[in-house]
């Protein structure tokens, strides 16, 4: 009775062991897919015609507040009081609105890039998560986060995801 209770907690023990040592584990560097990806170039090229506009309407209001200074600077030494202080008012004003507006710039840009990052991220994890389903691993951790791994005994499954997602070929670096 004895020798049967050691041999079965000898067999246990074995079995739990191999069923660790069977755990597949991968890294992926996510960037590099997200990057890949043609949706975030095409992310980029609306952010980028958003900032434009926003940079443009921009700097028509510096252009405006310029020409105002100058006109203001030129003619200080006319101008009554009462009237230098119309155009030091409008000045502020104008400074005012083109701070305003880049508050307004910097809060769209975020809510955009926001809006349009999102379901790039979700097609990407779901990438990942189909190809870590079929690969059966147990677990799958950034490359660029790890301290230490063993290529040997880690799967790369960076090339299974942009495959996933459909794409062939790494773009140029920029």
């Amino acid at each position: 009775m004895k020798n049967v209770f050691k041999l079965t907690l000898m067999v246990a023990m074995l079995f739990s062991t191999t069923t660790l040592f069977a755990q597949k584990i991968g890294r992926i560097n996510s960037q590099e897919v997200i990057v890949a990806m043609p949706e975030t170039k095409e992310m980029q090229t609306k952010l980028d015609a958003v900032a434009k506009d926003w940079q443009e309407n921009l700097e028509t209001i510096q252009v405006e507040f310029n020409n105002k200074m100058q006109e203001f600077q030129k003619n200080l030494n006319t101008l009554s009081d009462a009237a230098r202080q119309v155009k030091e008012n409008e000045l502020n004003s104008l400074r005012e609105r083109a701070t305003q507006m880049q508050q307004m710039a910097q809060q769209d840009m975020g809510k955009q890039e926001q809006e349009l990052f999102a379901p790039i991220l979700e097609k990407a994890q779901a990438a990942i998560e189909a190809v870590s389903k079929a690969g059966g691993y147990t677990a799958i951790f950034e490359t660029g986060s790890l301290v230490y791994f063993d290529e040997a005994t880690m799967t790369d499954i960076t090339a299974a995801v942009k495959k996933e997602l459909g794409i062939t070929e790494t773009p140029a670096a920029n």
